[in-house]
This record gives structure tokens, sequence and C-alpha cells, in this order.
């Protein structure tokens, strides 16, 4: 068995920190979120993954990952000239994938439990293709599944009015017959080909689709939001270690990660946290459910819940930073003359809240 993880798309809805990076690279405690898809996959025994990349973020999620040998894998890059949707993914990877069946990941999603119990069961099974399913508040979002039973009656790509809450997890499992359905299927009204469309070719013409109903937590880090939950669910399994310089004015408490050449000075700190290597945190307060990345420095501030990316600056904040999601070499500070103003340099899509 062979993986696809796709690591294409816009990242629209994360724009401004998309517009120099990769989604899927942006960190969640500390780890890109790719790199949490690379792990399961790898856990469940399967050695050789092919990587849907674009042209405007695959140079960046090519240096990010190299050839797998860091974690005994090999990856195979596959280009996706423009959006053109899952099932066209998969129709362009056949030359990879070959007759073997394979795994698809959508490199954007965190399944916390893994997938290889999924994988198990598809190949115990003599289904030709296994879906993850997922009950959610929002189905308008996402694939949506309606059962019968445990029988799989249709399938719908981001309806209008969803007939149920049974959202696809972005895990698939598939046999070689896939290739036969995105063959056969054609563009919609997005001018994609979609997965579930091909899926439900399957079903239509008499393929065993079989699906599974996930009861651990699984998350689309599509929006920034979504980034800021995973966050503080990935960081609820940290295990508290102190490798960096913590003085004695300074007080730890909960799991707090403090990664080598952090430095922490006249600070309180409350985890779930973790502190990467080069940050540097003085008479601060950093509160649970915040990462901060590396070479980061946050000087006589408060931050709580929130993800800090690399080389970032915050310094004279007054009031407490909560529920952000600041990108990489920001420079937050307050300025020293006369009058008070507030003076700022945003990108496009940025969102700025005074209170």
């Amino acid at each position: 068995m062979k993986a696809l993880i796709l690591s294409g798309g816009t990242g629209s809805r994360l724009r401004p920190l998309t517009y120099t990076g990769a989604k899927q690279l942006i960190p969640v405690a500390n780890k890109p979120i790719l790199f949490y898809a690379i792990e399961a996959i790898r856990d469940a025994g399967i050695k050789e993954i092919g990587i849907i990349v674009n042209p405007e973020t695959g140079p960046d999620v090519e240096r990010a990952l190299g050839d797998g040998a860091e974690w005994g894998l090999t990856f195979v890059y596959i280009m996706q000239d423009a959006p053109r949707g899952l099932a066209h993914a998969v129709k362009i990877s056949q030359d990879f994938i070959g007759n073997e069946s394979f795994l698809m990941y959508l490199g954007d999603n965190l399944v916390r439990d893994g997938v290889t119990e999924f994988v198990g069961k598809f190949r115990s099974s003599k289904a030709n293709s296994l879906i993850l399913l997922s009950r959610v508040p929002d189905p308008q979002r996402f694939g949506v599944a309606e059962l019968d039973g445990d029988r799989i009656l249709r399938l719908v790509e981001k309806p209008k009015v969803p007939q149920s809450d049974l959202a696809l997890v972005g895990v698939y499992l598939f046999d070689s017959s896939i290739f036969h359905a995105v063959n056969q299927i054609k563009p919609s009204w997005r001018n994609e080909l979609e997965i579930t469309d091909a899926i439900q070719y399957l079903i239509e013409h008499d393929y065993q689709v079989d699906s599974h109903i996930i009861d651990g937590w699984w998350k689309d880090t599509g929006k920034p939001e979504d980034v800021l939950e995973a966050n503080r669910m990935m960081l609820e399994y940290v295990e508290g270690s102190i490798h960096g310089t913590v003085d004695e004015s300074s007080s730890i408490s909960g799991r707090v990660v403090v990664e080598e050449s952090a430095q922490i000075s006249r600070s309180v700190i409350r985890g779930p946290v973790i502190i990467a290597s080069g940050a540097k945190i003085q008479n601060a307060y950093i509160g649970p459910f915040t990462s901060v990345s590396r070479e980061v420095t946050i000087e006589n501030s408060e931050v709580e819940n929130s993800i800090i990316l690399e080389g970032t600056q915050i310094v004279d904040i007054s009031t407490r930073i909560d529920s952000s999601l600041i990108g990489k070499n920001v420079r937050l500070n307050r300025g020293k003359q006369k009058p008070k103003a507030l003076n700022f340099v945003l990108g496009d899509n940025s969102s700025v809240e005074i209170l």
C-alpha cells in the first residue's frame, strides 16, 4: 500500500499567512500540520508517499520535507498545475500508485488518534473504498454523506442544504478502481473534479464502499480559528520538559516545554505551553494553550491561547493578546512618542481587533 498527501490549494481562508507559505506548513504545537499526516502514515506501516504540490508553494514544501529520509520514508512530489479538485489529484497520481491500494490524506487535516486502525480495517476487508466520517456542526463546509444504516446512499460536496451532519474526514482508502471512477466523472459547478463524485460513481456501479464514523478528535485546519483549536488540542498531550534557562524569579506551572537555548526571566508561564529554542521571554505572562516558535521575543507583554510564529517580537503591549495567530517576523510594540496613535502596516486580508 502507498499513500497520497494533498499539499496543494491556495489557503485563501488563512491569508495573509499563506501569501508567504503553504498552509500545511503552519505550525500546531510548534510542528507543521503536514508533519502530523506524515507521522500518522508512517505509523500505519506505509513507506512510499506521493505528495501533491502546486507551483506556488511546492518549493517550500519540498524544502521542508526533503526526500522523506528523516522519517524513514520515500517521497515523490507530484505537481498539480492548478486547483482542479481532489479527484484530479488522484488522476494525476496513477503512475505513482500503479495497481496498488492507497491511503489519501488531506495535508491540512489532523486526526488525533492516527489512521493505523483504518488502514488495518481496509486491508482486511474486500472493500474497494473506505471513507471516514465525523459528525460536525457545520456540514455545509464539507463533503457530506447520507446513510441508510451503515449503507452509503449519497455523497454531496459542500451542499447548501445538508441532509446530514456526517462530514467526510480528509482521509480516504481506495483500491485501483478509483482510477476508473475519476476518469468517468465530469467537473462540478466549481469546475473541479470532486472526490465525492468519484466515490458516488463507485457506489452507483456496485463497488463496495464502506464507511466508518470516527469517535476521536479530528480537525480540518482551513481557518484561523480551526488552527487555534488544533493547537489547543495538540498541546493537551504535551509532557512538560525544561531544557532552556529559567531564572529564579520566574514561575512555571502545568505542562510546559521550554526547549534548549530558550530563555525565561521574570515571567509567569502557565501550561500547556511550548516555547521553542532561541525564544526570549522577559517580564511577560504566557498563558495556557500558547505555542511560541523559534527566535520569538516577548517582553513586557501577556499572551495566551495563541500561536506566535518564528522571529516575531512582541514588546510593551499593555493589553493581553488572546486567541491570535501571528505570522513570522512580525513586530508588535508600543511607540514611545506622543501623541498616542495606532500605526499599522498590514497585508491583504489581515484582521485586527482593538479593545
